[in-house]
């Protein structure tokens, strides 16, 4: 027999297996084609109306395969969905939501972020004498090797309880070197809102 024959044939075996497998499944007994039916028509979830009919099918009494075109996908995700509608019901079939993006920071560097923060900036070791956003953003991704935008880190800072300082308006007549003494001495441009309590760990 020629290998491509070969091949066929255990394809044709393989697909046949994958059906008996699907055919074998039953749905649980508490539900019928027409309960299901009047549900989809309830559902506002557009993923669980098509499954929902899907499966009404089947308790209908037709083919897994038809069961598979009616909601437009394989006989495996068919499967699938039996196997989830067997576990919980009608709300198995809802589509899970989708996880958000991971936070770029966790507790511990917000937490030695909040410390230098507050510690403020050394200028020896630092060369600045006030926090910027993009002084931070280069420190944060020297101590940890992440790579924040400004926005983002306006956003972490704000959520850890800490808010931007609003520079005043320099005089023409300032003095240049006073101010750049003042600097040194001065409070650094992030400091602890009073008005969020809340701790960075949360």
């Amino acid at each position: 027999m020629a290998a491509s024959q070969i091949g066929a044939n255990m394809i044709h075996r393989g697909e046949q297996m994958r059906i008996a497998m699907a055919a074998a499944l039953r749905l649980r007994g508490d539900y019928d084609g027409v309960g299901l039916r009047r549900l989809a028509r309830r559902s506002e979830n557009a993923g669980q109306t098509r499954r929902l009919l899907s499966l009404a099918a089947i308790y209908d009494g037709v083919s897994r395969t038809e069961a598979a075109r009616i909601g437009g996908v394989g006989l495996q995700t068919v499967r699938d969905w039996v196997l989830a509608f067997n576990a919980e019901g009608p709300a198995g079939l809802v589509d899970g939501k989708a996880p958000g993006n991971a936070p770029l920071l966790n507790t511990d560097q917000r937490r030695a972020l909040m410390t230098i923060v507050e510690c403020g900036p050394i200028p020896a070791v630092h060369g600045v004498v006030r926090w910027r956003l993009i002084d931070l953003a280069r420190w944060v991704f020297e101590e940890f090797g992440v790579t924040i935008s400004k926005p983002t880190l306006s956003r972490v800072l704000r959520a850890m309880g800490l808010r931007k300082l609003s520079a005043r308006p320099r005089h023409h007549a300032q003095d240049t070197e006073a101010m750049e003494a003042f600097k040194k001495t001065s409070l650094p441009a992030w400091t602890r809102s009073s008005e969020v309590t809340r701790r960075v760990s949360r």
